[in-house]
């Protein structure tokens, strides 16, 4: 077995026959992800090998900085092929860390090329890439075709005016891309001039005044149907930890016009605020039959430094400690009780949590819907080798495999596609060992269905072709 061969990951016979003839055929439904639908619509040609590779990865950024790289090179003023040469000479620093697998299954699935990226290979790979990228199919639709992408659901604010997604609605383009609503910004009532700011953003684009608490509520719920008149079917929330007391809706209001006056809210109101907010969200999805996701745990910028010179999502985030159990509980048991809780899918980031995520939903399914409620996929500190399968490992044992609705890329880069492929290779590793030490039965009908479902038909079933009793059914392995 060679780096990155043919049987790359694959360790018994049974996983490379999955692999092959199941998993690597399935469509992809990156169902999460920062891609930009201005680029999508426009059919972005890119510039250079940075722009589609590393203009926006903050993986990249932060591996660099551990490696000594100074920001000149990172995300200052240095050119393109500087800063490319200096991801280059980190390369061969990051063995047995994802990024070195990533980067060499990207540069030969993309543009079919086998060297080692290093310093002294940098100019070679430079001109290649460029050269392919300048006059080939390898655009931001060439890609998602290439790639075998059945969806795109993008990231995008409710204040957002959403006018790349109508014309890519209108124009024809056989991958599905649509958005996902995304209002963290309500939350940030702790930043008023961000929250005013916002406010006045979503006003604009609703035509509803949003300088009353019920005001922004109704802003957001207009935002909804536009967002599904585009084809949404899923909203988004990262939070460091749900509140656990849900506060009233006069405390609420309270908040919101506080912060609208220029009065920051405490950390612990603007927990209950952004609570408060999500739970909105999730009332409304529920009665569309959209999933709510809750990208849980990141601490945010912990370097004043760094965050006054980058900004946010630059690469210097990490994973928060906080307890995630008494607001998930308190969060889905109001809405169980309610009668609002509908399809969820639950993110950490902390791997102390697996095993709270994996059993959770299980107290919470309906006896109706296969896998109402799921634990996501590994994520962001997690979506490593070791990550996807402890993930897997776990979820199977508190949860059921065969209803998982698999990996997304949560990139920023059009080049991260072999993410799934890294993910579906491990799943295909992971069934197959199983077979080979005689856990599990070597019965491919029910192997090619599980392999198929977590690759492609649940995701497919809940996001591209969706029904009020959406699941993935036996037999979808076939298509």
């Amino acid at each position: 077995m060679g780096f990155c061969d043919d049987s790359f990951l694959l360790t018994t016979a049974v996983a490379e026959d999955l692999y092959r003839r199941v998993a690597a055929r399935q469509p992809i439904v990156d169902y999460h992800c920062h891609l930009s639908p201005r680029d999508i619509a426009e059919d972005r040609r890119f510039e250079s090998l940075h722009a589609a590779w590393l203009e926006g990865d903050h993986y990249k950024w932060r591996a660099m900085r551990a490696d000594g790289v100074g920001e000149e090179r990172i995300t200052g003023a240095a050119t393109p092929r500087e800063k490319f040469q200096a991801w280059a000479e980190t390369v061969p620093h990051t063995l047995r860390n994802p990024l070195f697998h990533w980067t060499h299954l990207e540069l030969r699935r993309h543009f079919g090329i086998e060297d080692l990226l290093e310093g002294s290979t940098a100019e070679k790979i430079w001109t290649e890439a460029n050269r392919q990228l300048a006059t080939g199919p390898l655009t931001a639709r060439g890609i998602l075709r290439r790639m075998n992408v059945a969806l795109v659901g993008t990231t995008d604010d409710p204040a957002d005016p959403l006018d790349w997604h109508t014309t890519l609605a209108a124009s024809g383009f056989p991958v599905k891309v649509v958005p996902t609503f995304r209002p963290d910004v309500a939350g940030k009532v702790h930043l008023p001039d961000t929250a005013r700011a916002w406010a006045r953003r979503l006003a604009d684009v609703s035509g509803i005044a949003t300088d009353t608490l019920p005001g922004m509520l109704a802003a957001i719920a207009k935002r909804h149907d536009d967002f599904a008149a585009l084809g949404c079917r899923a909203s988004d929330h990262g939070l460091e930890a749900l509140s656990a007391e849900h506060g009233t809706v006069a405390e609420a209001a309270a908040i919101w016009q506080r912060a609208l006056a220029g009065t920051p809210a405490t950390p612990a109101e603007a927990e209950r605020f952004a609570t408060h907010v999500v739970l909105h969200v999730a009332r409304l999805n529920h009665a569309r039959g959209w999933v709510t996701q809750l990208h849980l745990g990141p601490f945010r910028d912990p370097n004043p430094l760094l965050a006054r010179r980058l900004g946010g999502d630059a690469g210097c985030d990490t994973i928060g400690d906080r307890r995630q159990g008494p607001g998930l509980i308190a969060f889905l048991g109001r809405l169980a009780d309610e009668g609002t809780l509908g399809r969820m899918i639950l993110y950490n980031i902390n791997p102390a949590d697996n095993a709270l995520f994996a059993a959770l939903p299980g107290s919470f399914q309906d006896g109706v819907i296969p896998g109402k409620i799921q634990w996501g996929s590994g994520w962001w500190f997690m979506d490593q080798e070791r990550g996807m399968r402890e993930q897997l490992n776990m979820l199977s044992d508190l949860g059921l495999l065969a209803r998982f609705v698999g990996m997304v890329t949560d990139s920023r880069s059009f080049l991260s596609y072999p993410r799934h492929e890294y993910f579906r290779r491990i799943l295909c590793d992971l069934v197959g060992g199983d077979v080979a030490s005689g856990r599990l039965p070597d019965r491919r009908a029910w192997l090619d269905d599980l392999v198929a479902g977590v690759c492609h038909g649940n995701a497919h079933a809940l996001f591209v072709a969706p029904r009020a009793d959406a699941y993935f059914t036996p037999g979808f392995a076939g298509l």
